[in-house]
Order: structure tokens, then sequence, then C-alpha cells
């Protein structure tokens, strides 16, 4: 009796413990110095971002680009004039933003 016990306790702790092995997404985004911006993503568990969604987003919220990053987990677009946002959106719970002005050479 006891063992059925220990046995259902372990089994629940398993399916219990599967939210905590999620993966988390990762971007990071740089300046090409040529007028571009390459963006990079992934996540923590090593899986691909090819077909994350992409938004440059001005500050007030109107997107400029909307794409995917491609089979390289890469996305690039040509760089603002204007302040804005690049958002990773890989569904809820699963989204990145990095600030236009902390994307440098």
């Amino acid at each position: 009796m006891i063992k059925n016990g220990l046995i259902a306790t372990l089994l629940i702790s398993l399916f219990t413990a599967v939210p905590a092995l999620a993966h988390t997404p990762l971007c990071s985004c740089w300046d090409e110095g040529d007028g571009t911006i390459t963006c990079e993503g992934g996540f923590s568990d090593g899986s691909s971002a090819q077909g994350v969604i992409m938004y440059v987003n001005e500050k007030n919220g109107t997107t400029l680009v909307k794409g995917q990053m491609n089979e390289f987990s890469e996305f690039s677009f040509k760089k603002p004039a204007q302040a804005y946002t690049v958002i990773f959106d890989a569904g809820e719970g699963h989204a990145v933003e990095v600030d236009g002005e902390e994307i440098t050479e």
C-alpha cells in the first residue's frame, strides 16, 4: 500500500515539474554599421527560433517592420530614423523586447 502511494506521489511530481522545463526565449540585436540591424534569437534549451515573428515598433506602438526569423534564427532590417523597439514574439510568455537605444555596433 505504501509502495503504491509512493509511486503515485512520484508520478504527480513528475507531471507537475514539466512546466519548469519550459524554454526561455533569447534575443540579441546589434547594429551592423551599414544602416541595418541584425537580431539573433533562440531558446534556452537550444531550440531554433526559425519562423518566430519579429516586430520593429515605434515607441507609440505603431509597427514599422514585421517579419520572421530565418533558417539561421536571424532577422535583419533597415535601422529606423526614429526611436524604436524590437519585439521577438514567440507567443504568450515567450516575448523579448529590445530597446533600440541599447542596440550598438
